[in-house]
């Protein structure tokens, strides 16, 4: 079995990872880590977890585990590795901000490789370190790489994604106050998210020209996922666009194009990414949609651990969306 440690486990991507890693078959807990509930029962954090487990949260860290998950705020991650030093063959996936862009990746002699399976599977099982890619990133990529790849994405390229309240952590805001967010819609952060960086850096790693993104992130009145939809020109046909993404996706386990169109609810509670294509006049619009926590998070965390030890790639990952 392999013995994994979870730095910061009392918030929603904490809590997903423990409940994914629970019922892994190659995976046992070794400690879950927290400095504000340290002692006290996981399940008092993830009442769901009654009966689940015994485990509770830790003070202390057990340094030679097999796999390490970061799931702290952004910026923490850097500081916990500078405290804390880790055996030579601790793998360690933070699913934080801290290691995703390229000027990031090389922190302490550790190197990160950004963890989006899609794009760089190979890398992944090879490596000892990874970045876990953003929620809206990860959407917003698998929309957007099979026209990057095939030099298609000269052209502006206007994106629009909302997202569940659970996208913004577990740490009460007046934005994810029930009063504000129920029966409420929003925009923030316009053009300026701060996913850009690392979406970028993943459309131009193909080595083409890529045109201007216009991302709009908005707030949903709903608690996970998310639903983008981002267009741009394109002369080819629909079924041009079909058989280009059928073909870059065709080894990708969890993400799957749709004839119909996609809707939040058939992928909450996965980790699958479905996308669709509509065509109108020039202009291919391309709708995609993930569990921010799931495929955005944990569950795409989970699915680089499987690739860094040889797993199958959706061990521990066949989970059942509500879609009533």
């Amino acid at each position: 079995m392999i013995k994994a440690g979870i730095i910061g486990g009392s918030g929603y991507t904490g809590g997903e990872l423990i409940r994914l890693l629970l019922n892994h078959p190659e995976i046992e807990i070794d400690f879950v880590y927290s400095t504000t509930k340290a002692g006290t029962k996981i399940s008092s954090a993830h009442h769901d977890l009654l009966g689940q487990t015994d485990l509770r949260f830790s003070s202390t860290v057990n340094e030679r585990v097999d796999v390490l998950f970061l799931c702290l705020g952004h910026g923490n991650s850097s500081k916990f590795l500078k405290e804390h030093i880790f055996s030579g063959r601790t793998k360690i996936i933070d699913l934080s901000n801290d290691f995703r862009l390229q000027a990031d990746a090389t922190f302490d002699g550790k190197t990160f490789v950004y963890g989006l399976p899609e794009l760089f599977k190979s890398k992944i099982e090879q490596t000892q370190f990874i970045a876990n890619p953003g929620c809206f990133a990860t959407t917003i990529q698998l929309a957007l790489l099979p026209l990057a790849k095939a030099e298609l994405l000269a052209n502006e390229v206007h994106i629009n994604a909302v997202t569940g309240s659970t996208g913004a952590g577990i740490k009460p805001s007046e934005t994810s106050h029930f009063s504000w967010r129920n029966n409420n819609v929003s925009w923030y952060k316009p053009f300026t998210h701060q996913h850009l960086g690392e979406i970028g850096e993943s459309l131009n790693s193909f080595g083409h020209a890529t045109g201007k993104l216009r991302f709009l992130p908005n707030r949903g009145n709903f608690t996970r996922g998310i639903l983008a939809t981002a267009y741009t020109k394109f002369d080819g046909s629909l079924e041009d666009a079909i058989k280009l993404y059928r073909s870059f996706y065709s080894e990708a386990l969890f993400t799957q194009i749709s004839e119909e169109p996609i809707h939040l609810k058939q992928v909450v509670n996965t980790n699958n990414c479905h996308i669709h294509l509509h065509k109108d006049d020039d202009v291919l619009l391309v709708t995609s949609a993930i569990d921010n926590l799931l495929k955005g998070a944990s569950g795409q965390a989970v699915q680089n651990m499987n690739l860094m030890f040889g797993f199958e790639e959706a061990k521990g990952l066949q989970l059942k969306a509500g879609v009533f």
